[in-house]
């Protein structure tokens, strides 16, 4: 079974394209899509670290090939009865500048000025889990806790919040998604370095 999502990743999958930059690949719009998700982009409200609105509004956009990629992810987990909750896609440069001045600790905010993060990039997610029908899956932690019990090699947690977090991680790794050490919610894609650091805002409407 899991041949059948590794080959379907070479698919070809119509997108709504968002041209972020001239001359640049396009980032496509993963709402645009028919595999549902569900949605809460953190960062176009007041509830996260920030304690601030920095998006306009909710959007989550990605290199065509992440898109996809997480596109055969949700599929995935759909079948086992889970899909996937979106909390953040890409992230312009300016708003990875204000979270450093906030927060200006490489463990937990990539620094603008050092590389970015791979989110100023399209090419990664801050997701979790929840079933079909919407229900909460226990991760442990809120999204964008800073604190050890966030990290992917915590073990003090339950036996099922542990579960749910390696089903989370090994259904992520199939489609080509890597995790880092201290944010359970945070996956990027590979070969990340072939796509640019871009600083567009948002496609939101006047």
């Amino acid at each position: 079974m899991f041949l059948k999502y590794l080959i379907l990743l070479f698919i070809i999958i119509p997108y709504n394209e968002f041209d972020v930059i001239g001359g640049q690949e396009p980032l496509v719009n993963l709402e645009s899509h028919t595999t549902e998700f569900a949605y809460e982009i953190r960062y176009a409200s007041s509830n996260n670290f920030m304690k601030a609105q920095l998006y306009e509004c909710e959007a989550c956009l990605l290199q065509v090939e992440v898109a996809s990629a997480l596109d055969q992810a949700n599929q995935y987990f759909c079948e086992q009865g889970y899909k996937i909750k979106i909390y953040d896609c890409y992230r312009p440069l300016d708003i990875q500048k204000k979270m450093w001045e906030k927060v200006p600790n490489a463990i937990y905010v990539a620094n603008p000025y050092d590389g970015g993060s791979v989110h100023n990039r399209g090419a990664a997610v801050d997701i979790t889990l929840v079933t079909l029908d919407d229900c909460f899956v226990d991760m442990g932690t809120d999204y964008d806790y800073f604190g050890r019990e966030a990290h992917i090699d915590y073990e003090g947690h339950s036996k099922l919040i542990l579960s749910n977090r390696k089903l989370l991680r090994d259904g992520m790794k199939l489609f080509g998604f890597d995790t880092i050490q201290s944010e359970w919610w945070h996956f990027s894609f590979k070969k990340i370095n072939r796509f640019p650091i871009m600083n567009t805002p948002l496609p939101c409407e006047e």
